[in-house]
């Protein structure tokens, strides 16, 4: 049997470029003004670079590089994006090449109420050419496919926390989940395959993602902040979210602090962000 844990400390790295293409195509899923050569990204558009480029033939069932290669062979079905913690010292420019070397800190497995669980911590650390420096410690966690209580009978209200200064609505919709994967070659076919995603891993409906809500999330800010900047931020999963439902984007800034929250259909927490402003 292999130990999970012999994967701590395996990194790996890799080049992009914050191309000006793929600055244009996230613009036009987020319905904002195009940058320009030399603009700062905002600090979610890094998620967008260092796709996978494995082979076809080691590509895993679910649409991810096979497990076992840089992630260690987790043996249960679900993967999700539980959390990310970014911290933005100088912004990525468009056109400037870029390296990220990752590094796994952590691979933790616990039972909770859905049933087992394992946590993978890993540290990105991204450079730039031009002085991109950023910093992004993502956790991932792998679930059983057992977790089906809240789905099938959901309680209704949650207090957020905080008073919201803003509330958006996003109805979202298959074209938006391909966009996104398409812009940040995810193919994790949760987000694209309707009967994969009911028959095998047990969802009612495509699932958004992670980062693309998280994405949204943050377009809220500079949208109602005159020229906000985020300077770092930290984000956790509550909840998935699925498509044809509806959701609200809510958020307040206090000073240099903001809260954003991500809330369902049923109007429970589904995302939470709280971050500092440059």
């Amino acid at each position: 049997m292999t130990d999970i844990t012999e994967w701590v400390g395996k990194s790996q790295e890799q080049v992009d470029t914050a191309w000006q293409l793929t600055a244009d195509r996230i613009a036009g899923l987020l319905d904002r003004d195009v940058l320009n050569t030399g603009e700062t990204w905002p600090a979610a558009w890094v998620w967008s670079l260092f796709g996978h480029s494995v082979r076809h033939d080691q590509v895993g069932p679910d649409g991810h590089p096979a497990r076992g290669g840089f992630l260690p062979p987790v043996a249960l079905p679900r993967r999700m994006w539980a959390s990310s913690h970014v911290e933005v010292h100088q912004g990525i420019q468009t056109g400037e090449r870029l390296k990220r070397v990752s590094t796994i800190k952590d691979v933790t497995e616990k039972d909770g109420r859905s049933g087992r669980l394992c946590f993978v911590i890993v540290d990105h650390e991204i450079t730039g050419e031009k002085g991109a420096k950023l910093h992004d410690r993502h956790t991932i966690v792998y679930r059983g496919i057992e977790e089906k209580q809240e789905q099938q009978n959901p309680r209704t209200g949650e207090e957020i926390g905080f008073a919201p200064q803003w509330k958006t609505r996003v109805q979202p919709d298959p074209v938006m989940l391909f966009q996104y994967s398409a812009v940040t070659y995810n193919t994790h076919r949760i987000h694209y395959d309707d009967p994969y995603v009911r028959e095998k891993e047990g969802y009612p409906g495509l699932v958004i993602h992670g980062p693309l809500t998280a994405t949204l999330l943050l377009e809220t800010v500079p949208a109602n902040i005159k020229a906000a900047r985020v300077k770092s931020f930290s984000m956790r999963a509550r909840r998935p979210l699925f498509v044809p439902e509806a959701y609200d984007l809510a958020g307040r800034v206090d000073g240099k602090s903001f809260r954003l929250a991500a809330i369902n259909a049923q109007n429970r927490i589904a995302m939470e962000i709280e971050g500092e402003l440059a």
